[in-house]
């Protein structure tokens, strides 16, 4: 039987063994790169990220105790493939459970009642690269089977494709011809009319009507990519947000742009694809440009600033490999839960005699997620 002396100690062993010198340097390197940002595909690379968990119960709060862990689980062949998790932990169960919707994956742990130290650390590795579309040249993209298309231009709870959505893509697109046309300006509109707002906890609820009902455009990668997804699937065009975690730091500089410490806790980020036929899922990421915008040095960029300038065209058809890939769920719910379903799952979830943890405060959640690369 693992002990909790066990998951700590493999925690710890884990964490000390992804924190040292690779990533100082890979922060070195991305420091003196140059400002151009121009992600192609190339060399393949290999991370593994090491979540601890040791679940705290709130003050006076005691009773059973479960949690579910995101699992990267996306698959896509030209940038990301996932190469399995292992853990160790105190749990009386440990599952791998699948969300029947979006095949979304995650841990789910359950304790004894009475354990006294719940824990357990979760080691996923992976493979990924930059990848980018050249959307001068269409070709032969393999066409989306009929049910994907449904789910990819359907609403979900948080993204409705009607009402104030439809309206304002309606308006965004008017005179425009063609998906790639519409796409790319509804990229701009988002670019333009949105801003990153600092003080929005974790990366935002995705709440796209809401957003747009209020005429503050503010928040952050989920609301603003979930805001570029449902007005693209207002026109019919199939797209969705990938929820993942950011684990190294950015090759071209952008300190904005990647992770700058081994710890990646708080490092979440939501990314955006849209299917384009003849060129198949084409990466967009509009929320980070309003990130180099607020947060790349000095701050407060100009939105015509040569960096801001560069990430704006990269990233329409092109992203970094500094990225995982968790899942492009939505309206998750927890198996074993009776609370509230997700917007989506990109966070470790818990709860305490069926009450829900924060999930966006690790300190008192008590997880630390680490991230390393893979050389050997």
């Amino acid at each position: 039987m693992t002990t909790r002396r066990d998951v700590l100690k493999a925690g710890a062993a884990l964490g000390a063994a992804l924190a040292l010198p690779e990533f100082a340097h890979a922060q070195a390197a991305a420091a003196a790169a140059p400002v151009a940002f121009a992600p192609t595909p190339g060399t393949w690379r290999t991370f593994a990220v090491v979540t601890t968990l040791e679940v705290k119960a709130p003050e006076g709060k005691s009773g059973p105790v479960q949690a579910w862990m995101p699992l990267p689980a996306f698959a896509a062949d030209d940038w990301f493939r996932p190469a399995g998790s292992t853990w160790t932990t105190n749990a009386a169960s440990a599952e791998v459970v699948k969300d029947p919707h979006y095949g979304a994956q995650m841990l789910h742990l359950t304790w004894k009642d009475g354990e006294s130290a719940p824990g357990a650390a979760i080691t996923s590795k992976f493979a990924t690269r930059d990848r980018a579309t050249d959307l001068s040249k269409p070709g032969t993209s393999a066409s989306l089977s009929t049910a994907q298309r449904t789910l990819f231009t359907a609403p979900t709870e948080l993204i409705p494709i009607d009402g104030i959505v439809k309206a304002t893509s309606d308006r965004i697109v008017a005179g425009k011809s063609g998906e790639l046309e519409k796409v790319r300006a509804i990229y701009e509109w988002v670019v333009d009319n949105t801003y990153r707002n600092a003080a929005t906890r974790g990366c935002g609820t995705g709440d796209v009507a809401s957003l747009l009902a209020s005429g503050n455009l503010g928040g952050k990668c989920a609301d603003l990519n979930a805001l570029f997804v449902g007005l693209v699937r207002a026109q019919g065009i199939p797209a969705r947000d990938i929820y993942g975690l950011r684990v190294a730091p950015s090759k071209f500089g952008y300190k904005s742009l990647g992770a700058n410490s081994e710890v990646v806790s708080k490092a979440q980020h939501c990314r955006s694809e849209v299917y384009l036929e003849g060129f198949g899922w084409v990466a967009t990421d509009p929320a980070d440009v309003r990130k180099v915008v607020l947060e790349e040095p000095p701050g407060k960029l100009g939105i015509d600033d040569p960096k801001v300038a560069a990430a704006r065209r990269a990233l329409f058809g092109s992203w970094e490999g500094n990225w995982l890939a968790y899942n492009d769920g939505h309206d998750i719910a927890l198996p074993g839960s009776n609370g509230v379903k997700l917007g989506f799952l990109m966070y470790p979830q818990a709860e305490v005699a069926g009450a829900r943890l924060d999930c966006l405060d690790p300190d008192a959640f008590r997880y630390v997620i680490r991230s390393s690369e893979v050389t050997a």
